[in-house]
């Protein structure tokens, strides 16, 4: 499932893929398969996500029914 929460998010504070992943301490290509839905964070970096981008877990993570 895409995760437009997160790009969303990051891109209300103009911040490209790099950018959010050198503040994160990963690759672009992970913050691109997590906005994808292809890749599932660990919740440490979740967490670190959050974090950057100034929302909660739930803003950002959690599935709505």
């Amino acid at each position: 499932m895409k995760n437009l929460r997160l790009k969303s998010a990051r891109a209300a504070l103009d911040l490209s893929q790099q950018e959010l992943a050198d503040k994160v301490g990963v690759s672009r290509q992970t913050i691109n398969a997590i906005e994808k839905g292809d890749y599932n964070p660990t919740i440490n970096l979740c967490i670190s996500i959050c974090k950057v981008l100034g929302k909660t877990l739930d803003e950002l993570f959690w599935e709505q029914e």
